[in-house]
């Protein structure tokens, strides 16, 4: 299986916010969203960087409130693991526990083209389970 038959069910969206936005905007756009990280990017199309609800409360904790006034990019993380549509999944299963990152942006020539959260693998994996499952009854009951 590939990210692209996950991204095949969950669509190709992806939310976008500039590195010079403030943490109180990324907060809204979460809300508004109901996501729970962004793509940090100067124009929309590349990946400057990921920010996720995780980083706010760390920094929110080490930081203080201080933090909502000023910019995502001095609570994003820079070093950001990507994949492409083309990629197995169950390697990114992998690079997603062995990281402990639950989000990670699909890049297809250098270009952000969606996100794949680990929400979308699990929701992904229990369908095809249960597809599995009743292809095994069905032959079952034959």
């Amino acid at each position: 299986m590939k990210i692209s038959d996950v991204l095949r069910d969950k669509g190709q969206d992806v939310v976008t916010i500039g590195p010079d936005a403030t943490v109180g905007e990324l907060l809204a756009l979460l809300a508004e969203h109901r996501i729970g990280a962004v793509v940090v990017s100067t124009d929309g199309a590349s990946v400057d960087g990921i920010v996720s609800e995780r980083d706010v409360v760390r920094h929110l904790h080490s930081e203080g409130a201080a933090i909502v006034d000023g910019p995502v990019r001095s609570i994003m993380t820079a070093e950001v693991h990507t994949c492409s549509a083309g990629d197995q999944l169950v390697d990114l299963e992998s690079a997603m526990t062995q990281r402990r990152i639950r989000h990670v942006p699909v890049v297809e020539d250098g270009r952000l083209v969606a996100i794949v959260s680990i929400g979308d693998v699990v929701k992904h994996r229990i369908r095809d389970l249960a597809a599995e499952r009743d292809q095994l009854e069905a032959y079952i009951r034959q």
